[in-house]
């Protein structure tokens, strides 16, 4: 009896056994065939593979088609401390990228030393000639060192090392043109320049790919679901040409060398477009190393630099009192020897002039005669004209950082300010401002909005965006404009200020500057000035004006005395050097008829 229980129980618990094993059963094969969202959803996060490429960074090129930045590419040189610990020799992965990218071993192995990470960027953004001694092999690198052994190269097989394509932002041409293209920092982000403004259109598209990977996170290609490429970003094309550039750069640092200015800047436009052919500061600094010039260096100066401007604002205001009628070119002002009192404060020129035409004034420079002009003006005349040329207001030039200057209303002048104002003191412009006005005066008083974009186009080749010329507005007449040219051709005539900027067998006007820089502390320094000139070729059909700036130049004699720092001095042969590569490059002929821009292939 007892033993017919025993087996009974046996029975019981055979079949308890059975029936637990069967809800195990039948709980996996539901699990397996027709499992939960809480159960499939852990499952496919951890399969899941989603990947979301980046197009690359669009061109930027000159008006010619020269490439000024573009997109290189390059690598992350990346460890697995997990499967090297495991698998491989951190010794020598420490040892070898040490040897090769210039880091202490003991930094790298203390990388290693976590091994619980998968993934630790040892370098980051290497460019790709520095990694030609690394190859890709299965679960490592293959590496090739620069030591010899027995006179026969070896490879080294890394394990857990490996190579991550990026891309880097490269400017073939080092500093030239570095303030108008800018730059793009790490993160593909646009910071100055070019870069910076255009970064919507030169930045590219995201693409997404979905799919599957497997225990070693490689992506399953048949469990492909979405693959959308990615979009390279567009081509902009610059109005300036990389050769005239070059010379207009190399001038600048001339002028810096030998009057000793602190730095300098210049702009060379056409005339009828506004189209901006150069544009340079010195010092420079070279976009490949952006991070590694001061500040100050990279500040695009011919717009962002704010000066009083000195006697070329003298080309406005008389330019202004001839469109108005208030004097005429013939007649006579009394510069009364070049000393002049008015509202208690004296008023000098640098060469004392007697009674001299208008015309003579802005030969000869005079601060005086343009200060008695200014004041038959009156303040708001004198405020509304020189308004007009856009003084005081940024012209929108396409790039960041451009400033407006200081122009401030009559309300907030004193009695003797439309006297300053006229010789180019209590207003403060930039170098874009001043070549704007001069262009104006040369265009029968047609003012251009500057540009440096031509055209924005996408990978595909179409059209994004086309900027066609603009008109600013008139300041003055046709008629004031053609007089006003010929007073300016008179001042690179013998006996006026600009002499020195006068290139043969063309027809040159312009305008000297030399105003002494404010002292913050009050006043103005002595012997400090910013020096500057301004102008345009051939006078009687103008293709291109040019302004040239340099601060603070000049060389002290054994007295004290500082020379070579007047703008006729310094900036006239900075001008006549870049005038005369301009005119023979750009194949414009002395009547000024006929300009070629982009030269056709030969």
């Amino acid at each position: 009896m007892a033993e017919v229980r025993f087996k009974g129980r046996i029975i019981i618990l055979a079949i308890m056994v059975m029936a637990v094993f069967a809800g195990i059963a039948s709980r996996l094969i539901v699990l397996h065939l027709r499992p939960t969202e809480w159960v499939r959803e852990p499952v496919e996060k951890g399969h899941k593979f989603e990947y979301k490429p980046v197009g690359g960074r669009g061109r930027i090129i000159d008006r010619t088609g020269r490439i000024l930045a573009m997109d290189a590419p390059a690598y992350h040189i990346y460890v697995d401390p997990k499967y090297i610990s495991r698998n491989g020799d951190p010794t020598a992965v420490a040892k070898y990228l040490s040897m090769e990218f210039s880091i202490p071993e003991s930094e790298i192995l203390e990388m290693l030393s976590n091994t619980r990470r998968q993934y630790k960027v040892v370098k980051r953004f290497v460019p790709g000639h520095r990694v030609k001694r690394f190859k890709p092999v299965n679960l490592g690198v293959s590496y090739t060192p620069r030591d010899l052994v027995d006179g026969v190269e070896t490879n080294v097989f890394l394990r857990g090392v490996g190579l991550e394509e990026v891309s880097i932002r490269k400017y073939p041409n080092g500093p030239l043109m570095a303030h108008v293209v800018g730059f793009s920092n790490l993160e593909g982000t646009g910071s100055a320049g070019v870069e910076q403004r255009m970064d919507d259109f030169l930045r590219g598209k995201e693409g997404l790919r979905v799919s599957k990977q497997d225990g070693r996170r490689r992506e399953i290609y048949s469990a492909r679901q979405v693959d959308i490429p990615p979009e390279d970003g567009a081509m902009v094309q610059l109005t300036l040409d990389q050769q005239l550039q070059y010379v207009v750069e190399q001038t600048l640092e001339k002028v810096c060398r030998e009057s000793n200015a602190k730095s300098a800047w210049a702009i060379v436009q056409q005339v009828r477009t506004g189209e901006i052919l150069a544009m340079a500061s010195f010092p420079t600094y070279d976009p490949n190393h952006y991070g590694k010039a001061p500040a100050e260096w990279r500040r695009n100066a011919p717009i962002a630099f704010n000066y009083e401007p000195g006697s070329t604002m003298k080309a406005a205001v008389i330019a202004a009192a001839l469109d108005l009628g208030i004097v005429d070119e013939n007649d006579r002002v009394d510069c009364e020897n070049g000393y002049w009192v008015y509202g208690g404060k004296a008023l000098r020129d640098s060469h004392g002039e007697g009674i001299i035409s208008v015309a003579d004034v802005i030969k000869k420079s005079s601060n005086i005669g343009t200060a008695k002009i200014a004041l038959m003006m009156g303040n708001e005349l004198l405020y509304d004209s020189l308004k007009k040329f856009k003084f005081g207001s940024r012209l929108g030039v396409g790039l960041p950082g451009e400033e407006g200057g200081i122009f401030y209303s009559p309300k907030n002048w004193s009695k003797i300010s439309p006297t300053r104002i006229g010789m180019g003191h209590e207003i403060s412009v930039t170098a874009m401002q001043v070549l704007s006005m001069m262009s104006a005066i040369a265009n029968n008083g047609v003012q251009m909005k500057p540009m440096v974009v031509r055209k924005v186009v996408a990978a595909d080749g179409t059209v994004l965006e086309e900027f066609r010329h603009e008109e600013l507005g008139r300041p003055i007449s046709p008629s004031a404009s053609r007089r006003m040219r010929k007073l300016l051709s008179r001042v690179t005539e013998e006996g006026g200020t600009g002499t020195k900027a006068r290139v043969e067998g063309y027809s040159v006007a312009g305008k000297t500057g030399t105003a002494q820089k404010i002292n913050p502390a009050g006043g103005y320094y002595d012997k400090i000035f910013t020096s500057s000139f301004a102008g345009f070729l051939p006078v009687e059909n103008p293709e291109i004006s040019i302004i040239v700036v340099a601060d603070d130049p000049g060389v002290f004699t054994e007295s004290g005395r500082k020379i070579k720092y007047y703008g006729g001095t310094v900036c006239g042969p900075a001008f006549r050097e870049i005038a005369e590569f301009a005119v023979r490059y750009l194949r414009i002929a002395p009547d000024g008829n006929r300009i070629y821009v982009a030269r056709p292939e030969e």
